[in-house]
């Protein structure tokens, strides 16, 4: 039915759009931020429990690979409504965009935790047997080697997880969580304005581009090669 109307470009009301825009961002950025700070944590943590690590803990490792991997297959918009409870408790509301940070951290840690395991696996043995060797302490390895020799793929890491978090915000409109997705959902679909579900889409098609274009720009300063 949306694809047999007419494009009604006066049904775009940008004094919403860019409202909008600046909700989905701070959704993006803090909840970013706080991912970045707990998948770090986690991954270095999966990395050096793992096997011939710093403090192999089969156990340790096993059990906080499967909670990782249980986050991990729950599809965001069911785990947005699990945790619809500890949401409340953290932030006080479960709408807008407080009320998507908490879902968004929680889906995309355990993501970008993989992926930090992935890279520091990625790092030269070599280089962290010099390191001991010359008496450094597991601290300044993970700190000054593992981090440091880590980074383009970390970097890397980073920008997929925040394209993977774009995504995300616009599923948060279902509930309604803000943003740009909540305004396709509620005008774009709802109300039949296509429009507005064009707009939308195009200003999270243009974000995706300048997320990744940044993040490949750092991947490149910061590698070796």
């Amino acid at each position: 039915m949306m694809l047999k109307q007419k494009i009604d470009w006066s049904q775009v009301r940008w004094e919403d759009i860019w409202p909008a825009s600046k909700d989905t961002l701070t959704m993006i950025g803090v909840s970013l931020f706080f991912t970045v700070i707990i998948g770090i944590l986690i991954g270095v943590v999966l990395f050096l429990t793992s096997r011939r690590q710093l403090l192999e803990q089969p156990v340790v490792y096993v059990l906080l690979s499967f909670v990782v991997n249980i986050l991990r297959s729950v599809p965001f918009v069911i785990l947005m409504i699990l945790i619809m409870p500890l949401t409340k408790i953290l932030t006080g509301t479960t709408l807008g965009v407080q009320g998507t940070i908490p879902p968004l951290v929680v889906a995309a840690a355990p993501f970008f935790a993989r992926l930090v395991e992935t890279s520091l696996r990625e790092v030269d043995r070599g280089v962290i047997e010099a390191a001991q060797a010359m008496g450094a302490s597991r601290w300044d390895i993970v700190r000054r080697v593992l981090l440091l020799e880590a980074r383009p793929g970390l970097l890397a890491g980073i920008t997929i997880t925040a394209v993977t978090l774009v995504s995300y915000t616009a599923m948060a409109g279902v509930i309604g969580g803000g943003g740009l997705g909540d305004l396709a959902l509620r005008y774009g679909y709802q109300r039949f304005q296509l429009s507005v579900m064009i707009v939308t889409v195009a200003l999270l098609i243009i974000l995706v581009q300048l997320l990744q274009m940044a993040g490949d720009h750092l991947v490149r300063r910061f590698s070796r090669k």
